[in-house]
């Protein structure tokens, strides 16, 4: 391989973790936003079911942060590797 194409191989490289960790990003905040805006929903309509809603997002909201930390992962290894 020539210099201009290790070069280039490297910048693809960033790029591409870039573009990986944008992606997910902006999906994991419309996802966080979504739930969050159903949640506020569900509590208005059942007050009374506050703290069993409150929880269930809770745990999807960890899920969601979990995806985003896997894509955090990717895009450093596409870096790296």
């Amino acid at each position: 391989m020539t210099m201009f194409s290790q070069l280039l191989a490297t910048e693809l490289q960033g790029i591409s973790a870039g573009l990986v960790f944008a992606i997910v990003g902006i999906g994991c905040a419309v996802a966080m936003g979504i739930s969050i805006s159903k949640t506020v929903d569900s509590i208005s309509r059942q007050p009374s079911a506050e703290k069993k809603i409150r929880g269930a997002l809770m745990i999807g909201l960890a899920f969601i942060e979990t995806i985003a930390i896997y894509a955090l992962l990717i895009a450093i290894m596409l870096i790296v590797l």
